[in-house]
């Protein structure tokens, strides 16, 4: 039988998290995709990049390339992905030193 630990919940926090935060951003991303097909007051662009900082960077870039929404601007389709490697780092970085997982 598995033990539910402490060691188990450290790690599941940040994965509960990361996962919460990307369906977010994929409903954020196709709702504002919607909107501007229906001429809609839109989701500004600067909260769709501050989820993404906050961790939903892979989920809004993926939704993006899939539904083929903001590909045309440069904020996104090189932000996002920078974003997405800083975060990457960070975490890496954290790991290393012990101090995340």
């Amino acid at each position: 039988m598995n033990k539910f630990s402490f060691e188990n919940i450290r790690f599941l926090i940040p994965v509960v998290y990361l996962l919460v935060i990307n369906i977010i951003a994929v409903c954020v991303t196709v709702s504002d995709k919607k909107k501007a097909q229906h001429h809609q007051w839109r989701v500004k662009e600067s909260a769709l990049l501050l989820i993404a900082l906050f961790g939903g960077s892979v989920g809004m870039f993926l939704t993006m390339k899939i539904i083929r929404h903001k590909t045309q601007k440069k904020k996104f389709m090189i932000g996002i992905p920078v974003i997405f490697i800083l975060q990457t780092a960070f975490i890496f970085l954290a790991i290393y030193w012990g101090k995340l997982l």
